[in-house]
């Protein structure tokens, strides 16, 4: 996987937690940006452990599933990357409490809730034989980053750029999960 595909899978994989910081910040008449801070820290550091727990789960079961990987990593971007572009579809938005202040629990809950896809893409990673520690450092990166943005800028963007920004994401990982299939299957070669 080239450093630019890991690139998107990072953003896409980030499209939940920046849809949820973006919440966060509209809830506040001026974002606090220590708030904002914890927050897209502790979506970066989940978003960045949850891979590499997949990663090792996906290595200690590869040998058995090593003939039909390609169909498992397919079947997990795909369906990451639908649940994101149906929650579009449905409305789902802002999907978190409207309190001005996130407390230690909600923000385990959401970080957690916000990369659980993350795993499933792990253990992909670990069927593509992928460095894991540059990628989970750069979804980490990308994932705290853009959470911090959406925060800070949350009240001034609204709610469009969050769905807009969570279909693209969904695109995204549907898209490098059709082109691991194709490439595997010998109808596409990068």
């Amino acid at each position: 996987m080239s450093w630019f595909e890991l690139l998107l899978v990072a953003v896409g994989l980030s499209m939940d937690a920046l849809t949820v910081a973006l919440c966060k910040g509209m809830a506040q008449k001026r974002p606090d940006a220590r708030q904002g801070l914890l927050l897209a820290v502790s979506f970066g550091a989940f978003q960045a452990l949850m891979p590499l727990l997949g990663w090792f789960l996906g290595n200690r079961f590869a040998h058995a599933i090593s003939a039909f990987d390609h169909w498992v990593a397919f079947a997990l971007l795909l369906i990451i990357g639908g649940k994101m572009i149906v929650n579009v579809l449905k409305g789902v938005s802002c999907p978190v409490d409207q309190a001005a202040r996130c407390s230690l629990k909600e923000l385990l809950t959401l970080s957690v809730a916000t990369s659980i896809d993350a795993l499933a893409v792990g253990i992909t990673f670990a069927f593509l034989q992928v460095a894991i520690l540059p990628a989970v450092l750069l979804i980490g990166v990308t994932t705290l980053t853009l959470s911090l943005a959406a925060y800070l800028l949350g009240n001034r963007l609204g709610i469009r750029f969050g769905s807009a920004a969570e279909l693209a994401g969904g695109i995204v990982l549907v898209l490098i999960g059709g082109k691991i299939l194709l490439e595997h299957l010998n109808i596409l070669a990068f």
